[in-house]
């Protein structure tokens, strides 16, 4: 069996089979003694979907047919599918999910994430950023690090906006420039399928006239991942500080990424971040 005729097969039976958990009932429909489909009939569920039975009924049966992204999405309001079946749907039938559904997956953090960040990786700044790259989420270490996200504004809160504009994070960095230019060939990358909605081109405007490197740089259409690496910290408490940094996808929610910093050995990093959160404790 083809990869094709294999997708489209097992999407066959995967409707099939939701189609089967469905109760007529949660749709007004009656259950009469002479019933014998367990769950919605194909003609049924064609009507709620608004297509045709004859259509669905292919669909079922794993016929090489076009779906369409408005056609998989009244099937699935009606088997009333979560995010990961809805996925799973989409992919079969060789389309995308659409992307605000991708977006509200990342709406959640979860507590589990919660407590990662807060608990087992508090000897690390730790920070989530949103498909925006709006940071969500933090530590104490991340403030104690990078600022406090607790007092600062949405708009300070953004990695772009602050790394362009804010001085005290600009002063952090040993190499500015070269941090500056990756996180905005990496902000590029992820922001390719935005480009034409209002809030990106706001925050491209606005960076575009506050900083002449970014109206520069912005220009040059460099794209780039999220590489792990090393920073120097040049911090104005604890000094000079060395940290290794990797970027995580979190996998139920796509569009958030965990970044972590790791302290190093070179120059006492590690001390150094303790200290900083003593101090940080003590004043709380």
């Amino acid at each position: 069996m083809s990869g094709i005729k294999g997708k489209r097969k097992e999407l066959g039976d995967f409707l099939k089979l939701k189609r089967s958990t469905v109760s007529p009932e949660e749709y007004g429909l009656p259950i009469g003694p002479r019933r014998k489909t367990k769950g919605l009939r194909r003609e049924e569920l064609a009507q709620l979907s608004g297509i045709g039975v004859t259509w669905y009924t292919w669909l079922e049966q794993g016929r090489d047919i076009q779906v369409s992204t408005q056609v998989l999405e009244s099937i699935s309001r009606v088997l009333k599918l979560n995010y990961e079946e809805k996925k799973h749907v989409f992919l079969l039938a060789g389309q995308q999910i659409p992307m605000y559904d991708q977006q509200s997956s990342s709406r959640h953090l979860s507590p589990v994430v919660q407590n990662l960040i807060q608990h087992n990786l508090k000897g690390c700044p730790v920070y989530i950023t949103d498909e925006k790259w709006d940071v969500i989420a933090w530590n104490e270490a991340a403030c104690a690090v990078f600022g406090d996200f607790n007092r600062m504004s949405k708009k300070e809160k953004n990695a772009i906006w602050r790394c362009f504009c804010s001085e005290e994070y600009q002063s952090l960095l040993a190499d500015w420039e070269s941090h500056a230019k990756r996180l905005l060939a990496q902000f590029r990358a992820t922001a390719s399928r935005f480009i034409g909605e209002e809030w990106i081109k706001e925050l491209t405007d606005e960076l575009s006239e506050k900083s002449p490197e970014f109206h520069r740089w912005w220009n040059h259409h460099e794209v780039l991942g999220t590489p792990p690496g090393e920073k120097e910290i040049r911090h104005p408490l604890a000094g000079v500080m060395f940290m290794e940094h990797v970027t995580l996808q979190i996998y139920d929610s796509p569009d958030l990424k965990l970044t972590v910093y790791r302290p190093l050995e070179k120059e006492d990093t590690t001390a150094k971040l303790n200290r900083l959160l003593s101090a940080r404790s003590a004043s709380s």
